[in-house]
């Protein structure tokens, strides 16, 4: 596996969304703001087919490259899943979850990364 870092894993994460044509896709810069993780990734997706493709696309990718990929955890219908890269977050949301849970809300502080 290549040395990369944290944000350039985050970028990719994010240009494998944009493959599967992710809504509005939002790199939020954590590293000053949480132990957890240095970067969220927060996508939209229109259905339940939509968020699952995207997902599945990420997920598939990084793993055939050999990036790091710690687990995932998703809804059956596919309003939100996780994927958990260690220094990367991927949150994908259906549009309707997304606005409820409000993630770039909640973690309004954290610096917005240009894609």
């Amino acid at each position: 596996m290549e040395n990369i870092t944290a944000l350039q894993l985050a970028k990719q994460a994010a240009s494998l969304a944009d493959d599967k044509k992710a809504l509005r896709p939002v790199v939020l810069d954590l590293s000053s703001l949480s132990y957890a993780t240095d970067y969220f990734i927060i996508v939209g997706a229109t259905s339940r087919m939509h968020s699952f493709a995207i997902a599945d696309h990420i997920e598939r990718e990084l793993v055939i490259s050999g990036k790091p990929f710690l687990g995932r955890e998703d809804d059956p219908e596919g309003n939100w899943i996780l994927l958990d890269l260690g220094a990367v977050v991927v949150h994908v949301f259906r549009e309707e979850a997304r606005e409820f849970y409000g993630l770039e809300r909640l973690w309004g502080s954290a610096m917005v990364i240009a894609l």
